[in-house]
C-alpha cells in the first residue's frame, strides 16, 4: 500500500541529448535554460510539493556539469546519483538505482518534460487503483503509441494500432515489484512493461489531457517550451538580470537572453533565443547547424543561437500558427478579446476578434478615428466587420514599454523613452471639448464619484476578499473614506484619459515610435490618474529621483500647452487621491485576472502593488486611518 512516506523519486538524466546537438555538445540536456532555470531545477521544483523520502537520479553523459549543479542546488541533500559507465536505457536506468527504489513505491518524472500535471493526484491514483504501475497519459497525436483496453489499461505499445491511442508523458508510479521484471545491464522499461503484463500485472493509466505538458527532446519542442512558458508567464521577453549592454538591442516576437551573453553593435532579436555563454555582433567562427558559415549578421531571426552555432526554428511548429492564413495568437493581457498576427509577405496587420455583444468592440473602432484624427499615436484601422465582431489594426509590434524596460536600461534612456510616453499623455489629456464633441461614444463616458465607488468596491471584493480573505473590520468607516476618496477624485477638473495608461499599453516600435493600445477604456476624468497610472506603475518601479524628474516634465509640457493655464499645485494635489484610487484598482484587477480568469502571472505585480498602496496612504496623511490598517494586513 502506497503512503506518501514511503514515495521515492527517480528523475532519468543520463542521456546525450542527440537530437539536441549542437546544443548538447555544450549544455547537457538536463541543464538547458528555460527562462533562467535549468529544466532540471523546474522539475526538481515540480517532484518536490511530494512527501517523499530521497530522489534519485542517474548520470552519465557531461556527469561532471551536471554533479557540480546538483552540489549547488537547494536539494542536493535529498538527491543520491547513481552513475553509470554506459548509458543503461530507461530499464537499465531503474535496474541500476535498486538499491534506493526497492524501498517502496517510487515515482518516474523524466528530467526532459515540463508540465503542470496533478502528482498529488497522480500518486492518490495510483494508491487507490491497486495498479501495478500507473502511466499519466494524454492524447497527443504526435506521440500517441500507447494502446488502452476499456478500462484504460495497457496492452501493447504500437502507434499503428487501431485501438484506442494515447501518449505517455513521461511520468509514472511504479511498485517496487516491477524492479524484478528488469534484467542487469541495459534495457528498455518498455520490454519489461510488457513482460509484466504477460504475467497479468495490470498497467493502468490517468489522462491528463488538457493539463500543460512539453519536452525539450528537439530544438524546435525545446523552443515551443520555452516559448510557452514564457506566455504562461504573462511576457513576451525575458532577459537574465545579469545581462548588460541592451542599448543597441531591438527585439521582435518571443526573446530569451539567457545568463552570460554579450553584445556588439546593432542587433535585431526577433522569436529567438540566446544560450548562456553567446556573443551576439561578433563575428563566430564556427558553423551553422545547416552547415553555413556564421558570418556576422544584425539580424537573428526563428533561431536558438549559441556559443558557436545558429539553429533555424520551424516557426509554424513553435509558434502552433492556425488557419490558411497562419495566424499566429499575440498578446498577454487581461482582455477576453483575441489578436492575432497576420502576415504576408514583408508585412503584418493584427486581426482583433470580440465576443458577442462586446460593448468595446464599437467603442475601440470609434476611439481609434477619434485618436488618429487628433494625431494620437494609437494603431491605424485599416478595416473594421462590426457583423463579424472583426477588425484589422497597424501592427504595432510585440515591444512593449514594460518589456522594452526588462533589460538594464541606462538614466538617460529611461528619462529618454518616458518623456515621449508623457508627450503622448499630455497630447491626450489637452483634447478640447468641441473635439471631444466629434466622438459622442467618448463624450458621454464620465469618471464620476459613482465610478470611483466602483473601483473601490471592485478592490474590496476581488482582492481583499477574494485573494487575501481579509474580513473588513469597521466598515462603515471604510465606507466612509473611500467615499472620501471618490468625492476629491470626482471633483478634480477633467480631461479625456486613457484610464490604463501603463507600461503594457506603450508599445515602442522602429525609431522609437510609440503606439498606444488598449485604449476603449478612455473616459472623461482625472488627468492625474494617468499620470499616477505610468509614473507609480505597479509593473515597473521607478526611482524617486526619476520619478520627480519626469512630473515636473510633464508639468512643464502641460503649462505650455495649455492657453487658458494649468495650476500645477492644485495638479500635484490630485495625485494623491488618484494614487489611491489608481491602485486598489490595480489589486482589484490582479486579484479578478488571476483567480476568476485564471491568470495567474498577474499575481507576480501584487506586491508591488500593495508597496504601493502602503506608500499612498502613508503620503496622504491622517486622512485615511481604516484604510491603512487594511493595506497594513496585506
Amino acid at each position: 500500500m502506497l503512503t506518501n512516506q514511503s514515495l521515492n523519486i527517480f528523475i532519468p538524466a543520463a542521456g546525450r541529448g542527440e537530437r539536441l546537438r549542437p546544443i548538447t555538445d555544450h549544455i547537457p540536456k538536463p541543464l538547458m535554460p528555460v527562462l533562467g532555470k535549468p529544466v532540471l531545477q523546474h522539475v526538481l521544483e515540480r517532484v518536490s510539493t511530494l512527501s517523499f523520502n530521497l530522489i534519485g537520479i542517474n548520470l552519465h553523459y557531461k556527469s561532471r556539469e551536471l554533479s557540480e549543479w546538483i552540489g549547488r542546488c537547494p536539494f542536493n541533500h535529498e538527491i543520491d546519483l547513481f552513475h553509470e559507465d554506459e548509458v543503461l536505457g530507461t530499464g537499465g536506468a531503474l535496474k541500476n538505482a535498486e538499491g534506493l527504489l526497492k524501498q517502496g513505491p517510487f515515482l518516474v518524472h523524466n528530467s526532459d518534460v515540463l508540465s503542470d500535471i496533478d502528482l498529488d493526484s497522480l500518486v492518490e491514483h495510483h494508491r487507490k487503483s491497486g495498479n501495478f504501475i500507473t502511466l499519466a497519459v494524454h492524447d497527443f497525436t504526435k506521440f500517441n503509441s500507447l494502446v488502452l483496453d476499456k478500462n484504460g489499461c495497457l496492452i501493447k505499445v504500437d502507434r499503428k494500432s487501431s485501438g484506442k491511442l494515447m501518449a505517455y508523458t513521461g511520468i509514472a508510479v511504479y511498485e517496487p515489484e516491477f524492479l524484478k521484471f528488469l534484467p542487469a545491464g541495459r534495457s528498455s522499461v518498455v520490454d519489461s512493461w510488457m513482460t509484466a503484463i504477460y504475467e497479468g500485472h495490470c498497467i493502468g493509466t490517468l489522462d491528463i489531457s488538457g493539463s500543460c505538458w512539453s519536452d525539450i527532446g528537439t530544438a524546435d519542442s525545446y523552443a515551443a517550451s520555452v516559448f510557452h512558458a514564457l506566455r504562461r508567464e504573462g511576457e513576451t521577453v525575458y532577459i537574465h538580470p545579469a545581462v548588460q549592454g541592451c542599448e543597441d538591442i531591438d527585439y521582435k516576437g518571443n526573446v530569451i537572453i539567457e545568463e552570460g551573453c554579450s553584445f556588439r553593435g546593432p542587433v535585431t532579436l526577433q522569436n529567438c533565443i540566446v544560450l548562456p555563454g553567446t556573443r551576439v555582433g561578433v563575428i563566430n567562427v564556427g558553423v551553422a547547424l545547416r552547415g553555413d558559415p556564421l558570418r556576422e549578421s544584425p539580424l537573428h531571426a526563428n533561431c536558438i543561437t549559441g556559443p558557436d552555432f545558429t539553429i533555424p526554428l520551424n516557426e509554424a511548429e513553435f509558434y502552433q500558427l492556425s488557419g490558411p492564413d497562419k495566424r499566429q495568437l499575440i498578446g498577454t493581457g487581461g482582455s477576453d478579446r483575441q489578436y492575432f498576427r497576420i502576415t504576408n509577405d514583408s508585412s503584418s496587420v493584427v486581426l482583433m476578434e470580440c465576443n458577442e455583444n462586446d460593448p468595446d468592440f464599437m467603442r475601440h473602432i470609434e476611439y481609434t478615428k477619434f485618436f488618429r484624427s487628433n494625431n494620437i499615436p494609437v494603431p491605424e484601422l485599416k478595416s473594421s466587420d462590426p457583423d463579424q465582431m472583426q477588425a484589422v489594426f497597424e501592427d504595432a509590434g510585440d515591444i512593449s514599454l514594460y518589456s522594452y524596460l526588462q533589460c538594464s536600461r541606462t538614466k538617460q534612456e529611461l528619462e529618454d523613452i518616458y518623456k515621449k510616453v508623457l508627450d503622448v499623455a499630455a497630447s491626450i489629456h489637452c483634447l478640447k471639448k468641441d473635439q471631444v464633441k466629434e466622438c459622442p461614444l467618448l463624450e458621454k463616458r464620465v469618471f464620476d464619484h459613482d465610478y470611483f465607488r466602483w473601483e473601490t468596491g471592485y478592490f474590496l471584493l476581488e482582492f481583499i476578499q477574494g485573494v487575501k480573505h481579509i474580513k473588513v473590520e469597521n466598515v462603515q468607516a471604510l465606507d466612509k473614506e473611500l467615499d472620501l476618496i471618490a468625492c476629491q477624485a470626482d471633483a478634480i477638473p477633467k480631461t479625456v484619459i486613457h484610464r490604463d495608461f501603463q507600461s503594457q499599453n506603450i508599445m515602442i516600435m522602429k525609431d522609437r515610435e510609440l503606439r498606444v493600445i488598449d485604449f476603449q477604456g478612455a473616459r472623461i476624468g482625472p488627468p492625474a490618474y494617468d499620470i499616477a497610472s505610468i509614473l507609480w506603475d505597479p509593473y515597473f518601479r521607478l526611482d524617486d529621483g526619476m520619478r520627480d524628474k519626469l512630473l515636473a516634465y510633464y508639468i512643464t509640457e502641460m503649462k505650455e500647452r495649455v492657453n487658458d493655464g494649468f495650476d500645477a499645485q492644485k495638479f500635484t494635489e490630485t495625485l494623491i487621491c488618484c494614487r489611491l484610487q489608481r491602485h486598489m484598482q490595480a489589486l482589484g484587477a490582479y486579484g479578478f485576472l488571476s483567480r476568476v480568469k485564471g491568470k495567474k502571472y498577474f499575481m507576480k505585480f501584487m506586491p508591488e502593488g500593495i508597496r504601493l498602496l502602503r506608500d499612498d496612504i502613508r503620503s496622504s496623511g491622517d486622512n485615511y486611518h481604516v484604510l491603512g490598517r487594511l493595506a497594513n494586513r496585506l
